[in-house]
C-alpha cells in the first residue's frame, strides 16, 4: 500500500521537527520520519546535556572559588550520578514536548529509517517491514555526525566522541581534546571542572577558529587561568593507544618541534560529517559535494524540484538554530511563500565561562572588505552589574562600516549569548550603532556593556575614554 502525504521530513532534530510543525501549520498533511528520539543530535546527545553539564559544574566552580563564602569549600564536591540522572530527566521531558507538539498540529511521526526513492517517493524501513510514501516535497534534515582523524577512530573507550563523553559515568583523570571549536572547549570545560587534567590540541593558530582574533586570545588567556593546557598550532600525526591509554604525537606548525602528549583518553572534536550517505533508497540523484553537502539553492531546494534540504546536511555552520530557521523558510517555500534565505545575522555561542558569542563579520574580515571600518568596545570591569555578580572578565565589541551599520559584533562576558540577540535583531533590521546607542538600556543591566559599545563606535562613550 503507498501512503500518500503532502510533504515528508527525513529526519527529527531541530530543523526537521520546526519544519514538520510549520508545513501542518500551513495546512499540509507531514510525516516526520526519525528512526532515533526527536530532538535529534542537539536535544538528546549535544546542546542540551551539554548545557546541563555545563550549570552544574559551573555552580561547584563558582562555591569552591567563592571569595566570600566560608567553610570547606575545597570540601564541596558533585554528585555525578545525580547530575546524570537530572540530564536524562531534562531531555526526556524536552522530547516528549516536542512529540505533544507534533501530535497535536497532526504530523505522523514514524520511527524508522527513511530515504528517497524518486522525486515523490520515500521509503520507510523500519521493524515491521517497508512503507511506501508519496508526497508532493520532500525536507532532507539527516544532520550530521562527528568526523573522524584518518589514523585515529573512536573506539567508545580510550578514544570517544562527544556523545560518550555526555554519558561517562565517571570522569577520567586525565583526557587529550583534539580540537579547540566550540565542542571541545565546551567539553574541556566541563572536566576541567571537575578535576581532570586536561590538553587541548588545535592545529590552527587560535582557539575557536574563525572567531574573532581579538577576542579568541582572549577567551584562550581565561581557559588558561581556568587549568585548561590549550596549546595551538599542533598537528597530530600519530595517536598509539596502549593498555587502555592514549599518547599523541606530531609536530608544532609554528616551531617545527615534535611533541608528545599522554593521557587516559582522547575526545575528538574535529568537526562533523554530513549524514549524506543514506538519503537515497537506490541510485543517488540529488546532487551531493565532494564534501558530502547536499547542494541547494538560495530558497534551500536542490535541484531535483520539490526535495529540499537543509541544517548540517547543507554546511554552512553546523549551529542548531540555524536548521530550525531553514526549517521554517523550507515550509514557507513549499507553502508557495518563497524567499530567499539570509544568514548575514547568523548569531553563535559557546557556553564557557564567560560565555562567548558572536554574529556577523570578524574585525578581520571587515576590515579585509570594505573601507571605513570603526569598532567599539566596552569592557565589563567598567559595568556595575558585572561588578556586582564578581564576573567582570570580557569584552563587547561592536564593528560598523563608515554609515554606522552594524557588521559584527562579539561578547565575551557573563550571559554573552542572551546579551547578542539585540545586536543580531539589530543586524537583522539594518539597524545603526546611533539605533543601538539610542534606545534606554536598564540600569544596572550588563546590557548598558551593549549600549556603552554602541556609544563608543561614535566616540561617544560615556563610561569609558573614547579615542
Amino acid at each position: 500500500m503507498v501512503i500518500k502525504k503532502d510533504v515528508a521530513v527525513l529526519g527529527g532534530g531541530p530543523g526537521g521537527y520546526t519544519a514538520a510543525i510549520r508545513c501542518a501549520q500551513l495546512k499540509k498533511s507531514v510525516v516526520l520520519f526519525e528512526e532515533d528520539a526527536v530532538g535529534g543530535t542537539c536535544m538528546n546527545y549535544g546542546c542540551i546535556p551539554t548545557k546541563h553539564l555545563l550549570h552544574q559544574t559551573r555552580v561547584v566552580r563558582e562555591v569552591r572559588t567563592s571569595k566570600t563564602l566560608t567553610g570547606p569549600l575545597d570540601q564541596i564536591g558533585c554528585d555525578w550520578a545525580k547530575v546524570q540522572e537530572d540530564k536524562r530527566k531534562v531531555v526526556d521531558r524536552l522530547v516528549r514536548g516536542v512529540e505533544f507538539l507534533l501530535q497535536r498540529n497532526g504530523v505522523e511521526l514514524v520511527k524508522s529509517r527513511a530515504a528517497i526513492r524518486d522525486e515523490r517517493t520515500v521509503v520507510a524501513r523500519g521493524k515491521d517491514g517497508e512503507a511506501v510514501y508519496e508526497v508532493g516535497a520532500v525536507i532532507l534534515a539527516t544532520g550530521s555526525r562527528p568526523a573522524e582523524l584518518p589514523f585515529l577512530r573512536p573506539d567508545g573507550r580510550t578514544v570517544v566522541t562527544s556523545r560518550e563523553v555526555l554519558e561517562w559515568e565517571s570522569l577520567p583523570a586525565s583526557l587529550i581534546v583534539i580540537g579547540a571549536g566550540a565542542i571541545g572547549i565546551e567539553m574541556a570545560t566541563i572536566c576541567c571542572r571537575m578535576g581532570t587534567d586536561v590538553t587541548v590540541l588545535e592545529i590552527l593558530p587560535t582557539v575557536l577558529p574563525g572567531c574573532d582574533r581579538e577576542m579568541g586570545a582572549r577567551l584562550e588567556r581565561v581557559l588558561k587561568m581556568q587549568g585548561l593546557k590549550v596549546h595551538t598550532w599542533m598537528r597530530i600525526e600519530s595517536c598509539a593507544i596502549e593498555e587502555g591509554r592514549a599518547v599523541c604525537q606530531g609536530t608544532n606548525l609554528k616551531t617545527q618541534a615534535p611533541f608528545e602528549f599522554g593521557a587516559e583518553r582522547v575526545l575528538l572534536a574535529t568537526g562533523r560529517r554530513p549524514n549524506s550517505e543514506s538519503i537515497h533508497a537506490g541510485p543517488a540523484f540529488v546532487p551531493i559535494s565532494k564534501q558530502g553537502f547536499v547542494e541547494v539553492d538560495e530558497f534551500l531546494e536542490t535541484r531535483v524540484p520539490g526535495i529540499y534540504a537543509i541544517g548540517d546536511l547543507i554546511g554552512g555552520k553546523l549551529l542548531a538554530h540555524k536548521a530550525s530557521h531553514e526549517g521554517l523558510a523550507a515550509a514557507a517555500a513549499i507553502a508557495g511563500r518563497r524567499a530567499p534565505v539570509d544568514l548575514r545575522a547568523l548569531p553563535m555561542a559557546v557556553f564557557t565561562e564567560p560565555e562567548f558569542a558572536s554574529v556577523g563579520w570578524t574585525e578581520e574580515e571587515a576590515r579585509a572588505r570594505t573601507e571605513g571600518v570603526r569598532t567599539g568596545t566596552f569592557s565589563f570591569q567598567a559595568n556595575g552589574r558585572a561588578l556586582t555578580m564578581d564576573n567582570p572578565e570580557g569584552l563587547v565589541k561592536i564593528v560598523a562600516d563608515a554609515e554606522d551599520r552594524i557588521l559584527g559584533a562579539h561578547i565575551l562576558g557573563p550571559s554573552a549569548s542572551e546579551l547578542l540577540a539585540e545586536l543580531t535583531l539589530a543586524m537583522h533590521k539594518g539597524l545603526t550603532v546611533a539605533d543601538v546607542g539610542e534606545a534606554v538600556h536598564i540600569h544596572p543591566t550588563l546590557s548598558e556593556a551593549v549600549l556603552e559599545a554602541a556609544l563608543k563606535v561614535r566616540g561617544e562613550a560615556i563610561h569609558a575614554l573614547n579615542g
